[in-house]
């Protein structure tokens, strides 16, 4: 914690705040959101249809709305759409504890994801102007307090739901009006990355038809794909392994794969980015996060100490190799932007990769139903470690025929 104290005092005042205010975000984010389901079905009683809608609309408008964010930000600056995006998200998280019938939990569900695509690319794209040179390590240290938040906002979660869900709602809202006020008060506004007058369709013609972002862009997809199976395939297989102590199980996987992040995220960026390149420290991630699937594809799916040890190691090895990905990956984005438009550009690679984890998961459910029916489990995850795998390769390709440029600056020891 020293050296994060350390390396967080070392950045401007802007990106100081940018981290403390992502922290918060993902503290009151991650203390609603796990246990909104459970709310909706048992306090509610809505049917499983109607859950299944309130969360997917959450999803679906933040997912499909990152571009518009991040185009906000380039013609207006970073202030306008971070300010907007807490006022809304509180807003949202207010009512969704204190209303019950469909169409407005639907509205306040949807208001909470669009506020996440007005303020995530106008975050990452402001973190990234005002770090200058040390991009790769603001990344990495913006990652410790992302990962800090959600490691913590479940567990202060729990703790108010021991109360009321209400509580736990309107404690969430009031870390962001609080938000919205930090923003109005220390946010400087920034100028604005595209000219106010520019017409948004040529600004998005422009990231469209940068061919070494989009290719890069596709070629991550498989890396979130992989990132997600902390929420399904693991789950499943501890669930099938352990029966009813596996609940129990997925928690505590959750715990390790946020502490992995938080505690050696700052040591595995200085690490690589002493040894490798920017590009070769992006491979070299990718293929851990593959292979992180390969121990439970070895072990006999009867046996339940040796799959939660197994899934313990992969949790493990795949957060290790998603801290050594993220930060040379966001600052491979700005990169690949030419440092021009860089929040459209974040936003439309947040798009892409969140169209990725819907047909991802898709894909990964329909397999384990079909892996399960012939017995064969170990299919499961022999594809998705062949998708970390395909992922390196294609960043491999991409870096071999020199579209990826100037991926990295050195990174201090």
């Amino acid at each position: 914690m020293k050296g994060l104290w350390r390396t967080t005092r070392s950045f401007p005042p802007v990106v100081r705040l940018l981290m403390a205010n992502q922290f918060a975000i993902n503290l009151a984010f991650y203390m609603l959101m796990p246990y909104l389901a459970v709310h909706l079905a048992d306090d509610l009683g809505l049917a499983a249809w109607a859950v299944g809608l309130v969360l997917g609309v959450r999803n679906l408008s933040q997912q499909g709305m990152f571009l518009i964010g991040g185009t906000l930000a380039d013609r207006y600056g970073p202030k306008v759409p971070i300010i907007a995006g807490c006022l809304l998200r509180t807003a949202g998280f207010a009512v969704l504890g204190w209303v019950d019938t469909l169409p407005a939990l639907v509205a306040a569900s949807a208001a909470t994801g669009f506020a996440g695509a007005l303020f995530n690319p106008a975050v990452r794209a402001c973190l990234a102007a005002e770090a200058g040179g040390r991009r790769v390590e603001a990344f990495a240290a913006f990652n410790v307090y992302y990962q800090g938040g959600m490691l913590l906002g479940p567990l202060v979660g729990l703790a108010l739901l021991a109360a009321d869900f209400r509580l736990v709602c309107t404690v969430a809202a009031a870390v962001f009006a609080a938000l919205t006020v930090l923003q109005i008060r220390r946010m400087p506004a920034g100028p604005p990355a595209a000219g106010r007058r520019g017409e948004v369709l040529a600004q998005w013609r422009t990231v469209v038809t940068n061919r070494p972002f989009v290719l890069f862009s596709v070629a991550m997809i498989g890396s979130y794909v992989l990132t997600f199976q902390v929420y399904l395939a693991l789950p499943l297989a501890a669930g099938r392994a352990l029966g009813a102590e596996g609940a129990g199980a997925v928690g505590g996987l959750f715990v390790v794969s946020a502490a992995v992040a938080v505690l050696g995220q700052l040591r595995l960026t200085g690490w690589a980015g002493r040894r490798w390149r920017g590009d070769q420290a992006l491979v070299r991630g990718l293929a851990v996060m593959g292979l992180a699937f390969v121990p439970p594809a070895l072990v006999p799916s009867g046996s339940g100490p040796l799959v939660l040890g197994a899934l313990l190691l992969t949790v493990v090895l795949l957060g290790a190799g998603g801290a050594v990905v993220y930060p040379f990956e966001m600052d491979t984005v700005v990169s690949l932007s030419g440092d021009r438009l860089v929040a459209t550009h974040y936003g439309l690679y947040n798009t892409v990769s969140g169209l990725g984890i819907t047909l991802g998961n898709l894909a990964t459910g329909a397999l384990w139903d079909a892996a399960l029916r012939h017995h064969a489990p170990w299919l499961v995850w022999t594809v998705l470690a062949t998708t970390g795998l395909g992922c390196a390769a294609a960043v491999l390709g991409l870096a071999r025929t020199g579209r990826l440029g100037v991926t990295a600056r050195p990174v201090a020891a």
